[in-house]
């Protein structure tokens, strides 16, 4: 407990992350190491002085005496709210007594926190950036939609001169010519368009297929910008696809659904700055499939943890977009308790038509979330036969026809997990089914059994 209540958790605090890259970028600034004269007060204000790539360090102060509201000051150029270094701040201070001390708020913070006292009367609710205020709201959304559209325009104007020269020129040119292309969009506040092109740069730089990637992800670039520019024409959900995938932030506003949701697979995916963790659900009264994402700072779990094999009675709220999956765990009615109930199978020719039909509301969709009833595991004959250096495929057992397993798939152990569960006769799997093949992350033999988790 706080002085102001129970203190926030480190997935609290990353969800006030306006995008990905500050997300990211406040996870490697929770620790210790870039901040001095830290301190919190009684009155909820917690400050602190992190260094930056100047002399001076920035002067960093977070209001949190209002949980549903708080405030955020930076003297830092940052166009993200709240910046990276507001969030390393909290991340610091969700650890307690440790990562924050109580202190004698500064003279620079109490004068920024009695202001915004003052400024904010009778109506402590407001939020501090003015969203109380619809017309400064929509001001606000109005100037970085056009501060995007110019890194659009921008974006566009790069990829013509790249193609213009040829793509061999962008790999003589190296990792720099895209990292300053991602600068200028996180200038634009494009953070999404700042993300694509740093994974054109993290390309491998040799290899047959290369050339054929560079091509096939310039494209969708290019079509992801395209699509912003000309967003008033598109439908309403792929219009708020495109929104996400440039990566203007969204809550989750859709209506609360209740179900009983099994948890069909948990995994994360770490990084130096972060651990994202992908929860997959599967709502047995509504038959829908819901994305769980929650996030731990450098080196720390992510809070939410639900194994697979739960089934939780909760209600999820979804985010907009066509098609998109991803949603917002709601109030939960009961503590998620096992089961051998199991999601419903597809064979793996409507895996690869269901994955056709997704891409029509978001192009630049990854994979589908799916279940295959009745597959078996088996070496595609391709390499020494099943090895890390030979391919793999489930297999219809009842049509002829299979799914090869992605690249990521052949590099786990859960690989041989399914294997070994197999054992030659028909499994339901579910996992995720895209452009580079099937991902399993769970599985149910053909009798009774509960789920086995293979991420």
């Amino acid at each position: 407990m706080t002085e102001q209540g129970v203190r926030w958790t480190a997935d609290r605090v990353l969800a006030l992350a306006p995008d990905a890259a500050s997300r990211a970028a406040g996870s490697e600034l929770g620790a210790a190491g870039p901040w001095s004269a830290a301190g919190r007060s009684g009155e909820g204000v917690v400050w602190g002085l992190c260094e930056g790539s100047g002399g001076t360090p920035y002067r960093t102060a977070v209001d949190v005496a209002d949980a549903s509201a708080p405030a955020f000051t930076c003297s830092c150029p940052s166009a993200g709210f709240p910046c990276e270094h507001a969030l390393g701040l909290l991340l610091r201070w969700a650890e307690g007594e440790e990562g924050v001390p109580r202190a004698e708020v500064p003279e620079w913070a109490g004068q920024w926190i009695t202001g915004r006292r003052t400024r904010a009367g009778r109506d402590r609710t407001a939020d501090a950036r003015g969203s109380a205020d619809p017309g400064a709201a929509r001001r606000r959304a109005e100037r970085r939609a056009e501060r995007v559209t110019a890194g659009a325009e921008e974006l566009e104007q790069r990829l013509a001169d790249l193609l213009r020269g040829g793509l061999a020129a962008a790999g003589q040119a190296g990792y720099g010519l895209w990292e300053e292309t991602a600068a200028r969009m996180v200038d634009a506040q494009a953070q999404g368009l700042a993300a694509r092109v740093r994974e054109l740069g993290a390309l491998p730089d040799t290899g047959p297929g290369r050339p054929v990637r560079l091509l096939e992800e310039c494209a969708l670039l290019h079509l992801l910008a395209r699509a912003w520019l000309r967003r008033d024409r598109l439908p309403e959900g792929l219009a708020a696809t495109v929104r996400s995938r440039v990566g203007l932030p969204a809550s989750a506003d859709g209506p609360p659904v209740r179900d009983h949701w099994l948890v069909l697979a948990q995994y994360d995916t770490p990084d130096s700055r972060l651990t994202t963790r992908r929860i997959w659900l599967y709502g047995t009264g509504s038959g829908r499939t819901a994305l769980l994402l929650s996030y731990g700072a450098a080196g720390r779990a992510p809070e939410l943890a639900l194994p697979a094999g739960l089934a939780l009675d909760a209600e999820l709220s979804a985010y907009p977009g066509g098609g998109q999956p991803r949603a917002a765990l709601g109030e939960r009615f009961a503590p998620p308790a096992p089961t051998t109930v199991r999601p419903p199978g597809i064979t793996t020719a409507r895996a690869l038509a269901r994955y056709g039909e997704a891409l029509r509301d978001d192009p630049w969709l990854e994979s589908v979330p799916v279940t295959l009833d009745r597959v078996i595991p088996a070496p595609d004959g391709g390499g020494n036969g099943g090895g890390n250096g030979g391919g793999w495929q489930l297999a219809d057992a009842d049509e002829d026809a299979a799914l090869p397993l992605s690249p990521a798939a052949l590099s786990r152990p859960g690989l041989w997990r399914l294997v070994a569960l197999s054992g030659g006769a028909p499994v339901r799997v579910f996992g995720e089914c895209g452009h580079q093949g099937f991902t399993p992350l769970a599985a149910w033999p053909e009798g009774p059994g509960e789920a086995v988790p293979l991420c």
